[in-house]
């Protein structure tokens, strides 16, 4: 019993992915999710108490776990461009290629509209990803590895290529695909010096 409710909560969640993907925030209702999901629609308040909180556990569930990698402690050893090279990698694979990607626009474009939604991801995904971010600024500074010790205060600009690469990769790449990995590299050269990762 315990395992047919796990499998029907994750069937939702699925079913949720779906359809935030396809309908967008405001326009996604939990009769089409229940649909999706071959429930009855009271099925999804056996274990969400709404929308919100179903759009909630997605973003838990697809997106926390690779920002969490990021907020991880710095590693003792090795250097930080190498950490934040397999964090873009990790990024590429996990996101930019995926319906996560999807997802992330979604908050960007409809985060304004829905604060609610914009401050459960600032507060699961992004002041962790931040906080993550500044430590390994700092302890790439600390090491000498980046010269630049304004950037502790901007860990944003550290990111930024990210989220340039889940809009446009969204919005454009099936115009002009963004070689996403190799504009990273790029990044990486700008702030450690061209030919550090090599």
């Amino acid at each position: 019993r315990a395992a047919r409710a796990a499998d029907r909560r994750q069937a939702i969640i699925e079913a949720a992915f779906e359809t935030f993907i396809e309908q967008g925030y405001a326009a996604t209702r939990l009769d089409d999710v229940a649909k999706r999901a071959a429930v009855a629609k009271g099925t999804i308040y056996l274990h969400f108490k709404d929308k919100h909180a179903l759009f909630e556990e997605l973003v838990r569930n697809a997106i926390v776990p690779v920002a969490s990698r990021l907020a991880a402690p710095p590693p003792a050893t090795g250097s930080i461009r190498a950490v934040l090279e397999s964090f873009a990698a990790n990024f590429v694979r996990e996101v930019t290629s995926t319906r996560r990607g999807a997802i992330v626009r979604l908050v960007i474009a409809e985060g304004p509209r829905f604060p609610a939604i914009a401050d459960f991801y600032y507060r699961e995904v992004v002041s962790r990803g931040m906080a993550g971010m500044r430590a390994l600024i700092e302890l790439g500074i600390a090491r000498g590895e980046i010269k630049q010790v304004g950037l502790k205060d901007f860990p944003q600009i550290v990111v930024a290529p990210a989220m340039v690469a889940v809009i446009w990769q969204g919005l454009f790449g099936r115009f002009a695909p963004l070689d996403v990995a190799a504009m990273l590299r790029v990044h990486l050269d700008l702030i450690f010096g061209e030919g550090s990762g090599e």
